[in-house]
């Protein structure tokens, strides 16, 4: 079974996928919707798997989100090495608007972060050759893609030893201060 684990942002949550293993590795099901909905959880359709690899530590990707009408929400898991994934909620209104968390996904722990629609999404690596896959909701849409830049939200990014190193796109992205977010929080009755 896996165990779903609340976080500080309501709606972003930790999944940890049970595995079973043996002197040969190991097996685990890494989505099993019956089974995420027999612990109570229901999340939304996925239409889009990707797969990202970075070759070196220090590598930041984000922040990024997808605007409506195609905005995505994310089940990011590593595949290889280690990284620290970022949830920043950008919903106007939110009352945690702005406040973000971080948790390290690795091939080891298994880990996988959901991230729904409405928040930024980044990860910085901390080894080299650092795989991360993901489920989206939507489809990529490059006409309602966007960013903000990854040290402007107070996020506490552990320490790599190296430089950042950034895309061209990342390295322009607005602050969060100049952000006009196209995202409406909604309270849940």
């Amino acid at each position: 079974m896996t165990q779903v684990v609340s976080t500080k942002l309501p709606g972003v949550l930790i999944l940890t996928p049970r595995r079973f293993g043996d002197a040969r590795g190991f097996f685990a099901e890494t989505w099993n919707r019956k089974a995420l909905a027999e612990a109570g959880l229901s999340l939304p359709e996925f239409v889009q798997d990707n797969h990202s690899f970075s070759t070196a530590k220090g590598t930041i990707r984000g922040l990024h989100y997808q605007s409506p009408p195609h905005a995505q929400g994310k089940l990011v898991r590593c595949g290889r090495g280690r990284l620290f994934d970022v949830a920043v909620d950008i919903r106007k209104g939110s009352p945690t608007y702005g406040q973000w968390f971080g948790t390290e996904l690795s091939f080891e722990n298994g880990r996988q972060l959901w991230i729904p629609a409405g928040f930024l999404h980044g990860f910085l690596t901390l080894e080299n050759d650092t795989e991360i896959v993901y489920k989206c909701t939507d489809h990529y849409a490059p006409d309602c893609d966007g960013a903000v830049r990854w040290d402007s939200c107070g996020i506490d990014w552990p320490q790599t030893g190296v430089a950042p190193i950034l895309s061209d796109k990342d390295a322009r992205a607005p602050a969060l201060a100049e952000f006009d977010s196209p995202f409406t929080f909604e309270a849940q009755a």
